[in-house]
């Protein structure tokens, strides 16, 4: 299942968008790879139901290199396609922090077949929806476009992946914009906090490194560094080509044209198979002592296989003149291949919540828990809402709000409570029912549904789910575990989360984690304390 269904959030990337211009035919590359020298139908490739309810078949093929080729071919009079790379901020060591975050922005740009103006001009007159993002366990290069320009934007993206310049003066405007973006993004509270919980949360290791490109990186962050990263992980075992809406066939082809000379590693770092052995590691508990005790390896295929371990802890912020506070109160969650992890979205949606002024009606959340215990009792809650962010090996689970600074103890306590109150089979009408159960189902149901109606939506769930597993889970599956999940498996999830008792399978500390910012915080009574009251943690 994809992070970004149960998450239901939508990742910002650079967008060129463009209906008057004139297409122009793609640049003849002398680095096409000629289909005579290999037949199609020797390709090991895989055939799965994509639903009962849809015509379309997900299809997966591994070119001779490695690189996966993925695709839907459900209707539409628009095409997705996508370049997804297991790379990120996960991967990156103390010497090479941020270098993710300034590659994103150095997509399309100069590259060894076009100038930064040919780039330009060819993404105008593709038009549609062109885009690059990163995150923490991957780097993500899509775009919408009409069917007939499958074979142009896959060049487009073949040739800003496999063949960048990098020039040192484009480096130097990245790092100037990027300085800039770190700032705005320092203001404003709702932006920085989550990353800030995660620093906290996987304090100096894999899932803590910052998605951001700390400042004193910048002064550091020169072309032969951001070269190194790609040789490193831009590898053709590490990578998937996705496709909606397009033929199979036709993108194999696409695919082997624009990415089949890429030598297969001599020592592969493939994805799924390093996903699997975090996994391993994840549940032996002498080899992740052996790991903390001795330190973390910056080896490549050390990187690959490290999981996640989840610290706790607590930042406090002063934020003086700041008119509210913001509290952040999260545990440790759970992994995108845990089997509870349906019955966890589920919880997340039932609390649900929002910010004082959010209008809606049924099926918008006004009666989640967090705003019917919270936003409608308290007048001076600003906003209080749930989160639940899922990755291959981990996760963090839990709620935020915001108040005025003299509510800011308070606010720590009601949250507390909230969480205590989910985990609990002998709160009696304070704990929860079968109609909210019923009620956040149907909508995280609803919610999975209406996602994949975007095209780009249900290109990243298809290209990062063959990114980890090497297969796509289908909806109907999905649709079937959110119906299993019933009272008693809620509330024992529930427990599990809010108690640390996911700390048991993969070795984090089970503590919670607060990230406080605003003024005069000294003030504020011990948040471990509360916790504590609550039975939060381990």
């Amino acid at each position: 299942m994809s992070s970004r269904l149960l998450q239901a959030s939508f990742r910002n990337g650079k967008q060129l968008i463009s209906h008057t211009a004139a297409p122009r035919a793609s640049l003849p590359f002398v680095w096409k790879r000629s289909e005579a020298t290999l037949n199609k139908a020797t390709l090991p490739t895989t055939v799965q139901e994509y639903s009962k309810a849809s015509t379309g078949l997900c299809k997966v093929t591994t070119l001779p290199n490695g690189v996966r080729v993925a695709s839907e071919n459900t209707p539409g009079h628009f095409s997705a396609v996508g370049v997804y790379v297991d790379a990120g901020s996960r991967y990156e060591t103390p010497g090479s922090r941020g270098v993710s975050h300034i590659l994103d922005r150095l997509a399309f740009k100069s590259t060894s077949h076009r100038s930064a103006e040919e780039m330009v001009s060819e993404l105008e007159s593709l038009g549609g929806n062109i885009m690059c993002s990163s995150s923490r366990e991957s780097i993500m290069y899509q775009s919408a476009i009409f069917s007939q320009d499958v074979g142009r934007v896959l060049s487009v993206l073949a040739d800003t992946i496999c063949h960048a310049k990098i020039d040192a003066a484009e480096v130097d405007e990245q790092r100037m914009t990027a300085l800039y973006e770190i700032e705005e993004i320092w203001s404003k509270p709702e932006m920085i906090l989550p990353e800030i919980l995660h620093t906290v949360a996987f304090r100096g290791n894999t899932l803590g490194n910052p998605l951001l490109c700390p400042p004193e990186s910048l002064q550091t962050m020169t072309p032969e560094l951001i070269r190194e990263y790609m040789n490193t992980w831009y590898r053709p075992e590490r990578m998937v080509i996705a496709a909606c809406g397009a033929e199979h066939d036709h993108v194999v082809d696409l695919a082997l044209q624009h990415f089949g000379h890429m030598a297969a590693s001599q020592d592969p770092l493939d994805s799924v198979a390093s996903h699997a052995q975090v996994m391993q590691h994840r549940a032996d508990k002498s080899w992740l002592a052996k790991l903390f005790n001795n330190g973390t390896s910056t080896a490549p295929k050390d990187l690959a296989t490290q999981p996640a371990r989840y610290t706790g802890g607590a930042e406090f912020l002063e934020a003086p003149g700041s008119p509210l506070t913001h509290v952040y109160v999260g545990l440790e969650g759970l992994s995108i291949d845990d089997d509870d992890i349906y019955a966890l979205a589920t919880l997340q949606i039932l609390l649900g919540g929002g910010g004082s002024f959010s209008a809606g009606g049924p099926g918008k959340g006004m009666y989640s828990r967090l705003f019917t215990n919270v936003l409608n009792q308290y007048y001076w809650v600003e906003s209080c809402q749930s989160f639940n962010h899922c990755y291959t090996d981990s996760g963090l689970f839990g709620i935020a709000g915001s108040c005025p600074p003299e509510y800011a103890s308070a606010m720590v306590e009601v949250i507390c409570r909230e969480l205590d109150l989910v985990s609990r089979a002998d709160a009696g009408a304070l704990g929860v029912n079968d109609v909210e159960l019923s009620r956040a189902k149907n909508q995280l149901k609803s919610s999975l549904l209406m996602n994949l109606e975007s095209r780009m939506v249900q290109l990243e769930d298809l290209g990062r789910q063959v990114q980890v597993h090497g297969k796509k889970t289908g909806i109907d599956t999905m649709l079937a575990s959110i119906d299993r999940v019933n009272l008693e498996e809620l509330r024992r999830v529930a427990s599990r989360v809010v108690r640390g008792a996911v700390s048991v399978s993969s070795g984090g500390s089970g503590k919670p984690t607060f990230v406080i910012q605003g003024p005069s915080l000294q003030s504020m009574q011990d948040v471990h304390k509360v916790a504590e009251k609550y039975g939060l943690g381990c």
